[in-house]
């Protein structure tokens, strides 16, 4: 068994021996086999070479000012030649002149467009175009340029397939621009290579390439604004060059102080030297920041990282001269840009720069090799010849190399000789007109042949001179230099002319300007834009651009904008240039699948200009019914129109076997559907269709599939058409189609619509049952998903021919999707409204109710303007209802709905009438007041009245006129119309009612007035009256004398010498010896125990007040001051008592008569007045009076005061103590149980107006706080109680007592605290500690008026 074990294992081990062998075998012959193939493509391709050869050339074109235009010619020759365009003898880059120029080369024939022709260039570039053409091809091209080994020596076509597009991105961020590729043939060993550039100049080191697998890839680790730009990418082969490009935007870092500038770029180093170098920059665009006022410039040596400032005081100018750099280092440079707010991020570094003398690296590097005999030679440095020179001589050419406002920049030629020694030098400076001289650098020696001085005087002329100086001494001085003066050589540059602004796509603008005046030095231009209206300004690029034309980049489609330009050179920034027209963003020319060969200049009814051009194919060709002799067909209108409106379609048609096609049509067919006659039975037919607009006729559709020309007699319905979809939404689309022209045997009673993921097989029918209508929303898609679409017609014999598969689809939402939505103008019309910002000059907005299109004039009205539209409804009634939608054409299908039902039908109608017949807004309906005269106002008050506002007072149907009796007055500035009755009889009670109007608005308001008003205005005015003339000041009261006498006595005011007093008893006058005090207004009589009537009379008041004495003798009174108690019913006074009884009289005093709003009453210790429903009227004095035997007791209360005893109750006498008093809100648990040495905490919310009192107990006593209890109250609500480190002494009842002047409430809490270790107690369901109130203080129910006490 072992032996044939081990027998078996050899076998396997060799068999997959043998394997491995073969494999490898196969793997070389294979690899053999493709050598052996790519050299015979390689030999055929060279074989058949041919030179390149003309078959269609150029033509003359004449065309508008501003157009654009293209040339294009045919040109074939084998390996592809390679086609170069010229202007007057200059070749044409484009990224010379990005998005001037678009050259194009697709399969053999080549084009070049230039857009916006002037008068200037245009016939030359046309004639010159055609003589200075240069065709190579690979043979010529290799003989000029001589090729890189990686270069294929074949034909290799690359076919760009995903591009990147515009980009955006921010300083600081990572970002990669892509472009996937089809290479074919894709030899390995023979590919195009991939080079990337920016504005026409390979990229710089800041990036990552990457090329393979079919894509090339550009990577930035850190974006900055150095790296803005016209990207381009070619791929280079011998056959020739492919490339695309596109521009990418760096918009500025956050600042880190809010306002700051964004940071300078494009730092360089110029003129090194031993300690010197000219650091330069290009200055950031402040669109939205304040000025830059100088730059801060920084450096560091290569390897530290420890940044030092150069410049003390911020520099003005984009160039700074950098000195005390140490020999033979060396250094990278930033630059900080400053302005008002602040100091912005760093610029990117400088490239490093080495501190050394170029000319001393010559000097000694430098050989001079001598040839002597037998091929010997000698070798001499120029060091060698300078001899034995010990002081050096003058420099020489001392001059101003630059010179600026604030420094001179002094260059010079080392003395000759020199000597071996290291030369350094001195400065002197002379003002113009002085004989001194200043040496500048006397502390530091200057090492190089250039020096900046600063620190010279504004408007001075000086001179300079300058010495040499080595080891063994220092020279004479050099000639004096010529006058020089500081100041800026170099000007702010003058502002950019006329701006100009035209369409380019739906997100882009291009805009030209004129150059300035004086272009020289210039760094390039910025670019603003804004939103008409806005006035909010937004830089479009950032960094300077050199040409006088640019493409503005990520505008929103059908919105206005204006734009600007600014000049910027090392000075500073231009004035802004003049605004451009405002210009609404779309697409120059409607999106056209098809070759434009022809265009047109029209104008709008704003007189601006549009191009359009031949619309594009028709596509969807079905056949819908056939008799045998003749064929229905439909198809799919064109996408887009061209910009002008499709006026029809030719149609050609040929036989499948045929060759030649035949138009079927000579005058247009105005329909999507048209019936080819004198067709032969059985015979295959295939289709074809182009649209024709102003413009001309479009490209031909593809031709259709051969549609055989036999009689259908199946009883299903033949195929539904010109499927439509439209409101594709994130999950969800809307599917439209046209009834199917062969019904079948019986009529069509629905539809079936399916539907399926491209990639997928199966069908899924959207709809269970069929649908009656032509339409369908189907739902419950996936998004991002693409689908394809299909609708079946069924009848009573079945279903029916599927539709054409409709157009793949992907479900998602586009960015910006704008809904109908509905609305009333400002006069009364109900709308539906569309708002498309793609819309073009030759969009068409299609309105629809049930997706069928809206005709009726009678009852719709379509209004559009620009890329707004509205649907009017004439006279809106329940018929209209239902779902209406919208489409603009020449679009990416734009398209909305919007459902009406009876809920915003009925808003919109309630709106609508509200509008047509406004309503004047009254901030207070009409009320009435009884004047102090008994007099009585009405008055009402509207939100506002403009001066033509008109009114009118009605009484009982009767309108009133401004009179004596009805005074009327309209205070239109505050809306108050009042109207003052001098006197309320009987007759007056009735409706009151006041109509007003101010233009198209009304309103009224009615008050009905019976019963109450009368009696309040007499007792008002009998009120008045009396105070009039002679009147009680206190009536009638009585007491019992020691002498057991009845003594009456009163107190009258306003009385006159003529005043007559007199005393009745039971309606007979009395005659009394007492004489009145007129003086103190007292007036006395003591009587008997009976009824008496006092009288008081002058000469137009008549005032009488009676009371009933009685003789008594009982235990001596007293009474408690007057009180205050709230009570449901309103407000009560209340005097307690220690004695009462039947006999003893009490009299209460006040300002309003008995009745149902006034009730007395009182118990054995307790007298009461209760005020039903208090209002502002029922403020005053109140008194009470208790008389007994031998005394009597008066109590006064003053309301009159703003207290809140009458206030509570206006405003709920209950609901504002309840929602004022302390309370607590955040609940605390009934029961606590914690484990010894845990940290307990009690929190809860407190609240109370004003802020309450928070006190806390335990076992109903105050404890102090320690560092064990802690206490907190934070934010006057947040109250908590913490205990550390709880022990079985913490256990017991905590309260919480929290109460302010209206009461409050307390809260128990119970703790309970167990030992570790001990079985935890038992814990009931959580339940909130129920409060316990407290009632309110005295200071709560204490009013505000004085409460006064009278014996």
């Amino acid at each position: 068994h072992e032996q044939k074990s081990h027998a078996s294992e050899e076998k396997r081990i060799r068999f997959a021996s043998e394997l491995s062998a073969l494999e490898k075998e196969i793997h070389t012959a294979r690899h053999r086999a493709r050598e052996h193939l790519d050299k015979l493509a390689i030999q055929r391709m060279e074989s058949i070479s041919r030179a390149p050869e003309i078959l269609v050339r150029l033509r003359s074109h004449t065309v508008w000012e501003k157009m654009s235009v293209s040339l294009c010619f045919t040109v074939q020759g084998f390996p592809t030649p390679v086609v170069q365009w010229y202007k007057n003898e200059e070749l044409i880059t484009p990224a010379s002149v990005p998005a001037k120029y678009r050259i194009e080369s697709k399969y053999g024939v080549h084009s070049i467009t230039k857009h916006s022709i002037s008068c200037s260039d245009w016939t030359v570039i046309c004639l010159c175009q055609v003589q200075f053409i240069i065709l190579k091809n690979i043979l010529i091209f290799s003989c000029i340029v001589p090729l890189s080994y990686d270069v294929c020596f074949t034909h290799i076509d690359v076919q760009f397939l995903e591009k990147f597009g515009v980009t955006f991105g921010t300083e600081g961020e990572t970002l990669t621009l892509k472009c996937s590729m089809l290479i074919t043939p894709d030899l390995k060993r023979l590919r195009p290579r991939a080079e990337w550039y920016r504005d026409g100049e390979l990229d710089s080191k800041w990036t990552k390439l990457y090329f393979g697998e079919g894509q090339a890839a550009l990577s930035f680790t850190h974006l900055n604004k150095d790296d803005e730009g016209l990207y381009t990418l070619r791929m280079v082969t011998k056959g020739g060059v492919s490339e695309y490009s596109a521009y990418l935007f760096v918009r500025d870092a956050d600042a880190l102080i809010a306002g700051a500038p964004g940071a300078p770029m494009d730092v360089k180093c110029h003129d090194a030297n031993r300690d010197y170098v000219i650091v330069t920059w290009k200055p950031p665009n402040t669109t939205t920041e304040s000025p830059v006022i100088g730059y801060f410039v920084d450096k560091c040596e290569v390897g530290l990282e420890n940044w030092i400032q150069c410049n003390d005081a911020p520099v003005k100018i984009c160039k700074y001269p950098v000195t005390g750099l140490h020999e033979g280092r060396s250094y990278i440079f930033r630059v900080r840009a400053v302005n008002s707010a602040g100091i912005s991020r760093p610029s990117r570094v400088s490239e490093p720069v080495a501190a050394l003398d170029p000319i001393d690296l010559e000097r000694t590097q430098s050989r001079l090799s001598i040839h002597v005999d037998e091929g010997r030679k000698i070798v001499i440095s120029k060091d060698d010849l300078e001899g034995d020179i010990q002081i050096p001589g003058p420099p020489t050419n001392v001059h101003a190399s630059e010179i600026s406002k604030t420094y001179v920049v002094l260059s010079w030629d080392p003395p000759v000789p020199r000597g071996r020694e290291p030369l350094t030098y001195f400065i002197e400076k002379s003002m113009v007109g002085s004989e001194g001289w200043q040496r500048v650098n006397a502390q530091v020696a200057v090492k190089s042949p250039r020096y900046a001085v600063f620190d010279l005087a504004e408007g001075k002329s000086y001179v300079f001179r300058v010495l040499s100086s080595n080891k063994h001494g220092i020279s004479d001085p050099s000639e004096i230099t010529k006058p020089i003066q500081p100041q800026d050589t170099v000007v702010v540059p003058s502002a950019p002319g006329r701006v100009v602004a035209t369409r380019n796509t739906k997100t882009s603008v291009v805009v030209q300007w004129d150059k300035p005046k004086h272009e020289e030095d210039l760094y390039g231009y910025y670019i603003d834009y804004s939103v008409v209206g806005s006035n909010h300004w937004e830089p479009s690029n950032h960094k300077p651009i050199k040409y006088n034309r640019f493409v503005v980049h990520g505008l929103e489609t059908g919105e206005q904008y204006i734009f600007r330009v600014k000049a910027v050179n090392a000075v500073g920034f231009s004035e802004n240039s003049q605004e451009s027209e405002a210009i609404t963003v779309q697409a120059a020319l409607s999106k056209c699948d098809s070759v434009q060969l022809s265009f047109l200049l029209c104008t709008n009814s704003q007189d601006a200009y549009f191009l359009i051009a031949c619309p594009s194919y028709p596509h969807g060709i079905t056949l819908l019914n056939c008799d045998g002799h003749s064929m229905t067909l439909g198809w799919k209108a064109p996408k887009y129109s061209g910009g002008s409106p499709i006026l029809g379609y030719y149609m050609d048609k040929r036989e499948a076997n045929h060759q030649n096609w035949h138009e079927v049509n000579s005058s247009l067919i105005t329909r999507t559907i048209y019936t080819v006659e004198d067709l032969t039975e059985d015979a295959f037919y295939e289709f074809k269709v182009a649209a024709a607009n102003l413009v001309g006729i479009g490209q031909h559709s593809d031709p259709s599939e051969h549609f055989k020309c036999k009689a259908w007699t199946m009883p299903e319905p033949g195929p539904a058409y010109d499927l439509t979809i439209c409101e594709v939404r994130n999950t969800s689309l809307v599917l439209l189609w046209k009834a199917p022209v062969y019904e079948g045997k019986s009529p069509i009673t629905g539809y079936l619509v399916d539907y399926k993921e491209v990639d997928t097989e199966d069908w899924i029918t959207a709809n269970e049952k069929p649908t009656s209508k032509r339409y369908f929303k189907v739902t419950d898609l996936h998004e991002g998903h693409t689908y394809v679409f299909k609708v079946r017609a069924v009848n009573d014999a079945g279903v029916g021919k599927s539709s054409e598969i409709s157009e793949p689809v992907l479900v998602e939402a586009r960015p910006g999707t704008k809904e109908i939505f509905s609305g009333v103008d400002d006069e009364g019309n109900i709308y539906l409204a569309f708002e498309c910002k793609e819309a073009t000059d030759a969009s068409h907005f299609a309105w629809g109710k049930s997706y069928e299109e809206i005709d009726d004039s009678d009852k719709f009205k379509i209004e559009t303007e620009g890329n707004h539209s509205k649907l009017y409804f004439k006279n809106p009634d329940k018929s209209d209802l239902g779902t209406y939608s919208v489409s603009v054409s020449d679009t990416d299908g734009v398209s909305s709905s919007f459902v009406m039902d009876d809920e915003e039908f009925e808003r919109l109608m309630a709106l609508s009438n509200e509008i047509k017949n406004p309503t004047i807004p009254l901030k207070s309906e009409l009320a009435y007041e009884v004047l102090e005269k008994g007099e009585v106002r009405f008055w009402i008050q509207a939100e506002s009245l403009s001066p033509d506002s008109t009114f009118r007072f009605v009484i009982n149907d009767k309108e009133v006129e401004n009179s004596d009796r009805h005074k009327i007055n309209c205070d239109r500035s505050n809306g108050i119309i009042e109207m003052v009755m001098d006197r309320f009889t009987i007759d007056n009670e009735g409706t009151y009612t006041v109509q007003i109007q101010d233009g198209k608005a009304k309103n009224q308001s009615s008050l009905v007035l019976i019963g109450d008003v009368l009696a309040e205005s007499e007792l008002q005015r009998k009120e008045f009256l009396r105070k009039q003339g002679p009147h009680f000041s206190e009536f009638l009261y009585w007491k019992v004398t020691e002498e057991c006498e009845v003594l009456l006595n009163c107190k009258v005011a306003n009385s006159k010498k003529e005043t007559v007093f007199k005393w009745y008893k039971d309606g007979s006058g009395i005659d009394i010896d007492e004489v009145p005090d007129l003086q103190k207004g007292e007036c006395h009589l003591s009587i008997p125990r009976v009824w008496y009537h006092l009288l008081i009379r002058n000469d137009s008041f008549c005032l009488t007040h009676y009371r009933f004495a009685r003789q008594n003798t009982k235990p001596t009174i007293s009474a408690s001051p007057l009180k205050i108690l709230c009570t449901e019913e309103g407000i009560r006074l209340q005097c307690f008592l220690k004695y009462y009884n039947e006999e003893m009289k009490v009299n209460w005093e006040s300002k309003i008569s008995s009745g149902e709003k006034m009730k007395i009453g009182g118990g054995e210790d307790v007298a009461w007045l209760q005020i039903s429903e208090p209002t502002e009227k029922d403020k005053g004095n109140y008194t009470f009076e208790i008389f007994g035997d031998k005394e009597s007791y008066k109590r006064t209360l003053d309301l009159s005061g703003q207290g809140i005893f009458i206030r509570p109750y206006l405003y709920g006498v209950f609901s504002w103590i309840k929602q004022n008093r302390g309370k607590v809100i955040g609940g605390l648990p009934d029961v606590v149980t914690i484990m010894d040495g845990k940290t307990l905490n009690l929190t809860c919310t407190v609240f109370g107006n004003p802020d309450p009192e928070v006190v806390w107990f335990k076992n109903d006593k105050m404890f102090e706080f320690n560092e064990h209890y802690v206490f907190s109250l934070e934010q006057g609500k947040y109250a908590s109680l913490t205990i550390k480190g709880v022990t079985s002494e913490d256990s017991g009842k905590y309260s919480i007592h929290v109460k302010n002047k209206y009461g409050g409430e307390t809260v128990d809490v119970t703790v309970s605290v167990y030992r570790h270790g001990e079985k935890m107690p038992e814990i009931k369901p959580g339940q909130l500690a129920k409060p316990r109130p407290i009632p309110p203080s005295e200071e709560g129910l204490k009013p505000e008026g004085k409460a006064k006490s009278d014996k």
